[in-house]
Parts: C-alpha cells; structure tokens; sequence
C-alpha cells in the first residue's frame, strides 16, 4: 500500500547532518541541523505538513526517540559502556533525565545515591531475532549488522468489528550481543479501539513486557487518560497528557503513531 525510508546522519548531539528521504519530499531538507527533539518534531510538523499521514513522516518522528535510546546497545559490548560512548554519543546527566518519565521520576532506582544515573540496574531481557520471512506481508525485510546496533521495531494491525476500528500494536527496542544473539530494553504490546463514527480512542491499554526499571511499568497504568480524544490529534495531545512522571518516552512514542490509524483505516475492509 505505502513504503517509505531514510538514511540519515547525526552528530553525537542528534543534530542532523545528513538526511535522504525515500520517496523524495522537498521538505525533508528543512530537517537538516536541526536536533533530534522537540526542535524536529515541530519543524518536521511544518516541513512535512502535506505528508503527516505518510509512512515516511511516523519514520521520521520516531527518530528523536529511537536515537535517545541507541546507545545503549553499547551496553551489551562492554561494562564500560557509559564512558566509551561519552565521546561518540551524548551520555544523558541525571540531572537533566529527573521526572522526564515515570522511569526516572525523582527518587526512583534509576538514580543512584550519588545522584547519577544507575546503569547498572537496568533490566533487560534476551529477545529472538524478528524472522520478516515469515510474514513478508507484515514485514519489511530486516538489515543485519554485525557489531554494536539497536533496532527499533515496530508493528500495527488493524481490522474492523462493526463499527469499530481495533488496533494491535507491538513495539520493541533491542541490540546486538557478541554471541550473535538480541537483547531488549523496550517491549511494549498496545490494545485500542477507536469509533469510526467519531474518531475517537475508546479504549487503550498497555502491556509492559520489557523496561529497564522497577517504576517504568507504572506508565502503562497512565495511558487510559487518553481515552475520549480524537486519535487524529495524539500526536500533540501524549506529550501533554501524559506528560513528565506520568508517561514513559517510549510508551508515548507508540501511542502517539495511533495517530496514522486514520489513514490506514480506509484500507481495512
């Protein structure tokens, strides 16, 4: 029905450098120097405005997230991990990461006593490598890397009951291992229904299969404070809602791509 991709390079603060898009979109170049962020997401808003229920656009709006979280694949390569990216990515301070999300709310494990972030708490899980050939319909095909790697995957299905439209969404960040195998920081699965009278979420609820402390969890308790608004509006209306200790970064991130659901909607038979 649609594809879309891009190639994309960040400097070790996110700014983005270099940026190709496919299919072509002659916005796409408003997006370069500017970091991953609120700053991206507003000026893709306004460069991409013609193409928000495009696949390239949810791609590009997963960046600033899917970037937060990648050098954590380093975490699998060596013990020292926060001090061997420090000069190749942006090792986040705890003073600055204090109520960003339910996670990190103040006084959680994710701190420790010396007030620094507690990596060596985080909690991860080893997870099997996605197999797209079992499901080309479902998947695109999956680049394999050797070496330090994060992936995000996604996956959002959609089928009509009446006059509902439900939704099925699995969400799952992992690394490479130097055995060859994965392992997962982030793993979410999202139930939701949304009327198509109206367009509004009626219902969604989170389950937290993967997180990498105690408190994470407690974001999927949040997320039914969404329920009642338009999903073609999530993507402003998350960060608002559920904003700071009440939502997880990552959380957010899946329930504001419901807002695609719109568009995808008039396929569904």
């Amino acid at each position: 029905m649609a594809e879309g991709s891009f190639d994309l390079l960040s400097s070790p603060r996110r700014e983005i450098l270099e940026l190709q898009v496919a299919p072509p979109h002659p916005g796409a170049a408003e997006l370069v120097g500017i970091r991953a962020g609120g700053a991206s997401r507003g000026r893709l808003n306004e460069a991409l405005a013609d193409a928000r229920a495009s696949v390239l656009f949810q791609l590009l709006d997963d960046f600033p997230g899917a970037s937060l979280v990648a050098p954590w694949a380093w975490s699998r390569w060596t013990s020292e991990w926060p001090e061997a990216t420090s000069g190749a990515s942006e090792t986040p301070r705890a003073a600055d990461m204090e109520d960003i999300c339910t996670g990190f709310a103040a006084g959680s494990s994710a701190f420790a006593d010396d007030g620094n972030i507690n990596f060596g708490r985080q909690s991860s899980a080893p997870v099997a490598d996605l197999d797209a050939s079992a499901d080309p319909l479902g998947w695109h095909p999956l680049l394999s890397v050797r070496g330090p790697a994060m992936r995000r995957a996604r996956r959002l299905d959609l089928w009509r009951e009446g006059g509902v439209l439900k939704a099925d969404i699995g969400f799952q960040d992992s690394a490479t291992m130097p055995d060859g195998e994965r392992s997962a920081v982030h793993e979410y699965r999202v139930f939701a229904e949304i009327d198509l009278k109206d367009g509004l979420l009626t219902r969604i609820e989170a389950e937290a299969l993967i997180l990498p402390y105690a408190e994470c969890p407690g974001a999927a308790l949040e997320i039914g404070r969404l329920v009642g608004q338009p999903v073609d509006g999530l993507r402003a209306a998350v960060p608002v809602t559920l904003a700071g200790p009440l939502g997880c970064t990552h959380l957010n991130d899946v329930a504001r791509s419901l807002a695609g659901v719109s568009e995808l909607a008039k396929a569904v038979p």
